[in-house]
């Protein structure tokens, strides 16, 4: 509806369209992509599922959080929360605890017996997942969502890959995994465990598969050249992980040691503290600053009285004794030997140094490029070989479970379009929501829900849990310190400042609209907007 006093030209144009002085531009609602969202590896909607939650509607939060990731209490467990060093909010107090909530929903999901929502139709497609770790569980789960045929082979007993074999249980409590594993399951995706699959072109031949997507993990250690007296105890940190799956527990002695510096080396020293051991040493070549390990399990591992050495190198290993060498950083950040070296009682030695990935599946498959040890896929995540993708630790990139779970939604989207003989486009992405576009004044100061963790003495021997979750009160709590960056949610700021009565409200859910025939364009609707979903424009004729 035009204004009632609005002049109309002869054209019949409004002067509402004319870049005149009293209007040089109009404001327009927008959405912009929150932090978040474009931190997470996964490719979750963080904040469309933070909406749900903050308002208890946790089911609906499950489900659209499941969109994108099927293992929602495992990610609030494992995940290194990108998201939350993103988060506009930590420039205000602190980062919503996103993966805290995720943990929540995933639980509550497991509590109630939700289930994930099966497809709707069947294409009569099958695809074979090589791998039932977190990327080969992705990838089935989204594809028979799809309404595709999936057969993972899962070379081991049983599924799960290096979130089973690789993470202890008092960071990941295995009765979570299964659950989580069987949801997946439910949907109708076939597992057939101790099946390795020996060469992948005659296993699709011989099971009638149309595409495959190959997600074998690191599970081979690297080795290190390291001297070594035959008596010396060596092992390698993915045995010692993995047999504690088994009835066989490794033996460590009293003194350990573990030559490394990442996430799984901490993972190895705190496992043999809780095995017995009176010393857990981590030996690793450069400083704390440089450590790949993650800050806060580092701070982890200290509390349980693990012991650091860092600056230092194994050079030989004889019985109970190892021989250590200083090392110093040079301009550049590499270490340098020193020429001083000190000695280290140990009864065991465990070599952390990273893993490999087993890529004998691929012998003999034309047009395959493989580089540094893994698969060398487009961008489509499709090899040189029509209709054999791969992901998570077989192709170049971290290998982390949240990054495995996106790699398998992310293929799945691309396996599915290659079937139907297009090329999947993924949508374009909005404009980011920085922090400088919020108008923060909006939020009171409200700081992060700190997680329970289990007390000290239980912590060094048992493999409890360490951290636990939130209960209902706090979760919704921190859902509701979202900021909701870039995206309106209906505040109605904008209805109340407008000065002409320009704003029009549509009604619960679907936000407001400006007519411009009243707007004079004072940017007073932008300028208290608290998240920034408002934009000023340039007037046009």
């Amino acid at each position: 509806m035009k204004h009632p006093f609005a002049i109309t030209l002869d054209s019949g144009s409004s002067l509402a369209n004319l870049t005149g002085s009293w209007r040089t531009d109009r404001p327009v609602y927008v959405d912009r992509l929150p932090p978040c969202n474009h931190a997470c590896p996964a490719g979750e909607n963080i904040q469309a599922w933070l909406y749900h939650a903050e308002s208890g509607d946790y089911e609906s939060a499950w489900r659209a959080l499941t969109q994108d990731n099927p293992m929602p209490a495992v990610m609030g467990r494992v995940c290194y929360q990108p998201c939350e060093t993103a988060c506009n909010r930590a420039k205000v107090d602190d980062a919503v605890g996103i993966n805290s909530v995720e943990r929540f929903l995933g639980d509550e999901a497991i509590k109630r017996g939700w289930r994930l929502t099966p497809p709707k139709a069947e294409t009569g497609k099958r695809i074979l997942v090589v791998g039932a770790g977190p990327s080969g569980l992705s990838a089935a789960y989204h594809l028979r969502r799809l309404g595709h045929t999936v057969v993972i082979y899962e070379a081991g007993p049983v599924a799960g890959g290096m979130m089973r074999f690789g993470i202890p249980k008092y960071r990941l409590p295995r009765d979570v995994l299964d659950a989580e594993i069987q949801h997946i399951l439910d949907l109708g995706v076939e597992l057939k465990v101790n099946s390795k699959v020996e060469n992948i072109r005659d296993t699709m031949k011989a099971g009638g598969f149309d595409a495959a997507f190959l997600a074998v993990g690191a599970h081979i250690a690297k080795r290190a050249n390291i001297p070594a007296g035959a008596a010396a105890k060596i092992l390698d940190a993915v045995q010692v992980l993995r047999s504690m799956e088994g009835q066989e527990k490794p033996l460590f002695g009293r003194r350990v040691v573990v030559y490394g510096g990442g996430n799984t080396a901490l993972d190895v020293a705190r496992t043999a503290k809780r095995m017995g051991a009176t010393e857990a040493i981590i030996v690793y070549r450069r400083t704390r600053e440089r450590m790949p390990a993650h800050d806060f399990e580092v701070e982890e591992a200290l509390e349980e009285g693990v012991m650091m050495r860092w600056l230092s190198t194994i050079k030989r290993m004889d019985e109970g004794v190892l021989t250590v060498e200083k090392m110093v950083l040079d301009d550049k950040g590499f270490p340098q030997p020193t020429g001083e070296f000190e000695t280290l009682e140990a009864d065991s030695l465990v070599l952390a140094l990273g893993q490999d990935v087993d890529l004998s599946l691929l012998d003999g498959v034309p047009g395959l490029e493989l580089k540094g040890g893994v698969a060398q896929v487009d961008t489509n995540m499709m090899t040189g070989y029509a209709g054999i993708f791969a992901g998570g630790d077989m192709v170049p990139s971290e290998r982390t479970v949240t990054v495995g779970i996106g790699h398998g939604k992310k293929a799945a989207r691309h396996i599915d379009a290659w079937l139907r003989g297009a090329v999947y486009a993924p949508p374009e992405k909005h404009e980011l929501a920085d922090f400088d576009k919020l108008n923060v004044w909006y939020y009171a100061d409200a700081s992060k829900t700190v997680r329970p963790t289990l007390d000290m003495a239980r912590r060094k021997s048992t493999f409890e849990e360490v951290q636990k979750g939130l209960d209902e009160s706090n979760a919704l709590y921190e859902a509701r310190r979202c900021l909701s960056c870039g995206n309106c949610f209906e505040c109605d700021n904008c209805y109340g400042v407008c000065p002409d009565n320009a704003v029009i409200k549509l009604g619960p859910g679907n936000r407001f609209q400006f007519n411009y025939d009243y707007c004079k364009g004072c940017w007073l609707c932008e300028a208290e907007c608290p998240c920034g979903a408002i934009k000023m424009v340039p007037e046009t004729i």
